[in-house]
């Protein structure tokens, strides 16, 4: 039976006409057995005037291309079906040959689904019953009985369960990407992986810019030189940019030739329907004076308009920037309000108990729950089908993560995603209304891909050198298919070679041993001879009797963290504690808020920090660790809103910028607030004093009071570009005047601080910057700090020279810590060693942000972008939030409004005098 007449066979079921409408989609269905195709119509029977048919946009593209064995990135949005695009095919292949071969299919997998979450793993296996339960049914009603098992596989899965799945294996195995480098290299059930014909992998835009998914894509690559065939690739991701990027990640290189040539990726088709859903976008503020307003005003209007929304939705979910901030709100809700209590509302974020985060979910997957709270741990995963809102409050920091977290609601087809985003802050007015104006004209922002991080070759090597002897080459092949690794050079190799063989003095006794070995074949009569290789072949092996054991509890990507205690030098007194990556920004000599005291970092050692008491106001931000930076991307585009605002001041003055901004999704409150303080800043500091994307600001404020000389850098690229750019200048001014130099990084730019007698032409210092200095002034500025401490504990421990686990015994994160920075010293002596040479690589690139950093200083070198420096007695407006700090997330901030408003009140003076 076609697909149109199994329509027309169930026209009774429908209220529309099959033969009377346009359905664009019966050439899939009619690709799909008729057992498949029955349960699908009767699944999804609903016809959707917007999908043409009974598939979505992506289903109908990418079903055929996956039927037909292409490799194939399906990029939409969430709620558009697209994962089961990626299944239904698979499906349909298996049912027939189950039918269709004598034996039906072998005990072993043929698709692998990875997932960056166990929760989402979890939520597909249960979403795969459905199928295949109701598939199972209609062949039996044929008198077919066929079964396609599916299982997950994850960290949490019992020994019996694994025990299990070797007798009686799943066609269809759910893991994640840690657990699929154990499976190839468990001596037993690698044999089950040789079967795989399909491999999906969900949520990769989430994976391909850090290094679980550069791990991931080494693992595919060896799983490709294990199975039977080439395994079609299947990439699921909702909002992400540049999608060929994302797509030669998924696929990875035909060949492992040297770098120079052509790369040669493997073919892949792009499924593009990323903006096919209808989006009602607005930035709301609860004033149009966000200095002068009272604090308690401004959070009272906050919840009244947040309350409105919750009551006027069905289910509301509500991001905030902090899991704090997420906590608070909730608290907030329940206690300002008669209406929430624990029955009909909850916060979920990754500090939580298992138990809590699925009780929360589950009620979010049956709709009993009217609101929700949360930080990041919502932005993938479940389907929440009764969600019909989301409200972000304070900035998301990019495009792409706005979009996945407004795109959780309306989650079915043919829906319109609503969300609200609430902004407190005057700087991420200017940040929301931009992000929301992209988002509408379908901007995303990039993803970047760490480039060959050696840590993660180091464990895929070792693995490959524990299952069998194999020749060096082929291990190097294996590593410069994966996208990752495509520009991975000879050299490479070497350094990370002698870094695994430990082909350095000394470096045993600091008990870090060789893993493997590597020498050429020996005659058949030599001592080491593999007859399966000829002669004087180069080999690689294992070394060590537990190298097996030694690598399966070690391997991972996904660092342990600690926290610090924190004392007085003085008396030993314990103030509080710390998270080690808030360490990473502290400097001798900054001043941060802990317990409702202020105090200056002085030094630290292992877990414990040292501090004096001081009066001096903080230099960083409570919340510095846990938000997230930000985008680059978007950080340019701002630049090239504030070149408009500049160009509407000039034309026509407030009114026409008034004008101008109306045309953007925001309320009337926010227009009236962004045209104050662009108009405030043209009158207080003229135009020149607005960043744009021809033109890099740096203010100078002389404070007498403090006896310090402030130079706010208005560099609005993000944070991650701000702490490389001001780790640069602060390392060149503190040549140039033999002082200590304060550092206060944010967004929107960073502030360089010095004694008042004390003068740098921070301008100039910029200007002198080429993009080739960048690197070896970066390392320089390194020498010595937390960040290169803590990265160098996280990457020794990812290369597996320090073992978190060890004959039993389990090393905490602040052990690690100790055993790494007794090795550092010994290790940055070292000549070209692969750790450190990584602990450098990550950070400047990943977390610094060089490659931003190097375009920028080209622009200046070039001229394309002028560095223009003037002196002001107060801050300016749009240096408000670097000269106080205060919190984006105002949701918690306390004091900050006093300094705000005196800032404020001597420029209106000013402009008004």
């Amino acid at each position: 039976m076609s697909g149109r007449e199994l329509l027309c066979a169930h026209a009774d079921d429908y209220d529309f006409d099959p033969e009377a409408v346009r359905l664009e989609d019966t050439d899939v269905l009619e690709r799909l057995a008729p057992s498949v195709r029955e349960w699908w119509v009767d699944q999804f029977g609903e016809f959707v005037p917007e999908n043409g048919g009974f598939f979505t946009p992506p289903q109908r593209e990418a079903i055929p291309l996956i039927d037909e064995g292409t490799n194939t990135l399906v990029c939409s949005p969430t709620g558009s079906g697209k994962t089961l695009s990626a299944f239904t095919a698979v499906i349909d292949d298996l049912y027939r040959r189950e039918r269709e071969q004598p034996d039906g299919l072998d005990n072993s997998v043929y698709c692998l689904y990875v997932s960056p979450l166990k929760s989402l793993a979890n939520d597909i296996h249960r979403n795969l019953e459905r199928p295949l339960s109701g598939i199972a049914e209609r062949m039996a009603d044929r008198g077919h009985e066929t079964e396609i098992r599916h299982a997950i596989r994850h960290g949490d899965t019992s020994d019996s369960e694994r025990q299990r799945m070797l007798e009686t294996t799943p066609h269809v195995l759910n893991t994640t990407p840690e657990t699929l480098a154990i499976l190839l290299n468990s001596p037993k059930f690698k044999e089950k992986l040789r079967t795989v014909e399909y491999v999906i992998v969900d949520e990769i835009h989430s994976l391909a810019e850090n290094k679980r998914g550069t791990h991931l894509s080494v693992s595919l690559e060896r799983l490709e030189n294990m199975t039977e065939g080439s395994p079609t690739r299947i990439g699921c991701s909702a909002t992400v940019e540049p999608l060929p990027t994302v797509a030669k990640f998924l696929v990875g290189r035909e060949s492992g030739d040297p770098p120079g040539g052509d790369p040669g990726f493997r073919d892949y088709e792009i499924v593009d329907t990323r903006f096919l859903r209808d989006y009602d976008l607005q930035l709301e503020c609860p004033t149009d004076d966000l200095i002068d307003t009272p604090r308690d005003r401004v959070n009272e209007a906050f919840y009244d308009r947040l309350h409105e929304l919750v009551r006027s939705h069905d289910n509301t979910l509500v991001f905030t920037n902090t899991r704090s901030g997420a906590e608070r709100v909730l608290e907030n809700l329940r206690t300002g309000f008669d209406a929430y209590d624990e029955s009909n509302s909850g916060c979920h974020h990754g500090s939580m108990s298992k138990e809590q985060r699925e009780g929360v979910e589950s009620d979010l997957k049956s709709g009993d729950v009217d609101v929700v709270t949360s930080s990041t741990s919502l932005e993938l995963g479940i389907d929440m089908p009764h969600l019909d809102l989301v409200v972000q409050v304070g900035s998301p920091k990019s495009v792409a993560a706005l979009l996945q977290r407004v795109g959780r609601a309306g989650h079915q087809v043919g829906e319109t995603v609503a969300g609200r985003v609430i902004a407190l802050d005057r700087d991420e007015l200017v940040e929301c209304a931009v992000m929301l104006q992209k988002a509408t004209e379908g901007f995303v922002d990039r993803v970047f891909v760490p480039e060959a991080p050696q840590d993660v070759a180091a464990q895929q090597v070792y693995g490959m050198a524990i299952n069998e002897v194999r020749p060096e080459a082929e291990a190097l092949a294996t590593l410069r298919r994966a996208y990752p690794y495509r520009e991975y050079t000879d050299d490479d190799w070497e350094q990370l070679c002698r870094y695994l063989t430990a082909d350095y003095d000394g470096l045993e006794e600091k008990n870090v041993y060789a893993k493997i070995w590597r020498d050429t074949n020996d005659p058949p009569d030599g001592e080491h001879h593999y007859e399966e290789y000829d002669v004087g072949q180069r080999l690689i092996g294992k070394r060590g009797r537990m190298a097996r054991v030694i690598y399966m509890t070690n391997i991972g990507t996904i660092p342990d963290s600690f926290t610090c205690d924190v004392y007085t030098r003085g008396n030993d007194e314990w103030l509080g504690q710390l998270d080690e990556e808030y360490l990473d920004t502290l400097e001798k000599g900054d001043v941060f808020v802990l317990g409702g005291g202020n105090y200056e970092f002085q030094y630290r050692r292992g877990s414990k920090v040292y501090v004096d008491p001081t009066g001096a106001r903080p230099t960083v931000p409570s919340w510095f660790s846990e938000r997230l930076p930000l985008s680059y991307d978007l950080g340019r585009e701002i630049l090239s809103f504030q070149s408009t605002v500049e160009e509407k001041l000039r034309e026509g003055g407030r009114s026409a910028l008034r004008s101008w901004l109306r045309s953007l999704p925001a309320d009337e409150n926010t227009v009236r607030s962004l045209a104050r303080t662009f108009d405030q800043q043209r009158r207080y500091a003229g135009l020149s004093s607005i960043s744009t994307a021809e033109r890099l600001v740096v203010e100078e404020e002389l404070d007498r009071d403090e006896y310090r000389r402030r130079y706010y850098v208005h560099s609005n690229y993000g944070r991650r570009f701000n702490d490389g750019l001001s780790r640069l200048v602060a390392y060149r001014c503190a040549r140039r005047t033999n002082t200590n130099v304060q550092l206060a990084v944010a967004d929107n730019g960073f502030t360089v601080s010095m004694p008042l007698n004390r003068k740098v032409d921070v301008s100039d210092v910029i200007e002198s910057i080429a993009p080739e200095e960048a690197l070896p002034d970066l390392r320089a500025a390194l020498d010595g700090t937390d960040l290169l401490k803590r990265y160098f504990r996280i990457d020794a421990t990812r290369s597996l020279m320090i073992l978190k686990r060890y004959k039993g015994y389990e090393k905490s994160a602040a052990e690690q810590q100790v055993s790494s920075e007794m090795l550092l010293s010994f290790a940055q002596e070292l000549d070209d060693f692969a750790v450190i040479e990584e602990t450098y690589r990550e950070i400047v690139e990943d977390v610094l942000d060089l490659r931003g950093i190097r375009e920028v200083l080209g622009a200046i070198q070039d001229g394309d972008v002028a560095v223009e420096g003037f002196e002001v007695d107060s801050p300016s407006p749009r240096a408000f939030g670097l000269a106080t700090l205060a919190a984006s997330d105002v949701v918690l901030a306390g004091d900050e409004s006093a300094a705000l408003q005196e800032f404020h009140a001597r420029v209106v003076e000013q402009i008004e005098g």
